[in-house]
């Protein structure tokens, strides 16, 4: 028996929170039961106050099972709820996770035992994105997937550096999928869903982008995580919630240096002075982690095969990234033969281009 659609019809119901619905079938023991019990079977749950029951069974008796389940399944709107077994057991442990995960995209393709949070300021600056895409750059090709809000800033940063750099990404909204918020993020959502990871929401598909809505996601987004990672945060922001929901949940909090007139770093140096653990590249948040990460291709290139020219290219870009005239000048290969060399190198995938002619190891 399908019983999927009791859960789905009670998570249409915008008066009634993923507690609420949780705490049904705990007593229950089973969701169908929990959706038709009576008010004497309500009156029984210790705490459950006459006034909610009689709420529940007034908003029960005006749901439609199976127009609720169809609207879903008819947008191609894919869901998890608690019972299911592909439900991700890191966000299962937390306070209160969602009843039903709504979702768009290929849960297979995410490894959802590397999971890094990353969050930080709307209003990013300069310097934070570019910090947060050197990290990211330090982590291409690994089996770690990128978790964060999909919102404006440094979240955009995130998921699109973990595309760019052959990462999974999870993006977590918080609304239902008739909606894109912010409008300018569909691209990202479309290239999200089309195999690069997941787009989860707790929230049923006509859920609008209220304001509220947004710490609640929170919670998801560092519940599915191992750790999270602070780019930039006011002392008032959505990246502070989630660093102490992170804390509250006990799991791994590291963050990353700024600038210390940047009003943006303000909530960055009170969570370092509480603890918080620092980061200024992909290193330090592995050591924080525990983690030794695996590429998605397991084969490691074998440096043998490169000649001399190669060869020093190659330790020419051991420490950063630099231009053609750099290269020139330390390796003494003339322009002609070093442009040869680099685009051979990047065929091999050893090096790649990174704006202008500038080049860094991969």
């Amino acid at each position: 028996m399908n019983k999927s659609k009791y859960w789905i019809a009670l998570s249409s119901v915008e008066q009634l929170d993923s507690a609420f619905i949780q705490r049904l079938y705990n007593y229950f023991g089973d969701i169908e039961t929990a959706f038709n019990s009576s008010l004497k079977d309500l009156s029984d749950i210790d705490g459950l106050s006459v006034k909610k029951a009689e709420k529940f069974i007034e908003l029960r008796d005006k749901i439609n099972v199976d127009k609720a389940y169809s609207d879903v399944v008819d947008r191609g709107v894919k869901f998890l709820t608690l019972e299911d077994e592909n439900y991700p057991s890191l966000l299962k442990n937390i306070f209160n996770p969602p009843a039903v995960l709504y979702y768009k995209g290929d849960l297979d393709l995410c490894n959802f035992e590397r999971t890094l949070a990353v969050v930080g300021s709307r209003k990013a600056t300069f310097h934070a994105g570019e910090a947060l895409n050197k990290i990211m750059s330090e982590l291409s090709g690994t089996d770690i997937c990128i978790v964060s809000g999909l919102a404006a800033g440094l979240d955009t940063t995130a998921h699109s550096a973990a595309i760019k750099n052959n990462l999974k990404t999870i993006g977590v909204i918080a609304s239902g999928f008739d909606y894109i918020y912010p409008t300018s993020n569909k691209d990202l959502y479309k290239k999200i869903e089309n195999g690069n990871g997941v787009i989860f929401t707790e929230y049923y598909p006509t859920f609008e982008p209220l304001k509220f809505r947004f710490p609640q996601r929170n919670r998801i987004v560092s519940g599915l995580s191992y750790g999270t990672l602070v780019v930039e945060a006011s002392l008032k922001s959505g990246a502070l919630i989630t660093a102490n929901l992170t804390l509250e949940q006990g799991r791994e909090l590291i963050c990353v240096p700024g600038l210390i007139t940047n009003p943006n770093t303000a909530g960055i140096y009170k969570l370092i002075k509480q603890g918080a653990a620092i980061a200024t590249c992909a290193d330090d948040i592995l050591n924080a982690l525990g983690w030794e990460i695996k590429t998605h291709e397991q084969t490691k290139f074998d440096f043998s095969e490169l000649d001399e020219d190669e060869l020093k290219v190659y330790n020419a870009l051991e420490l950063e990234e630099k231009g053609v005239d750099e290269l020139i000048s330390l390796t003494k290969i003339p322009l002609e033969n070093l442009l040869t060399v680099l685009t051979m190198m990047e065929l091999k995938g050893i090096i790649k281009q990174v704006g202008g002619d500038r080049y860094k190891k991969v």
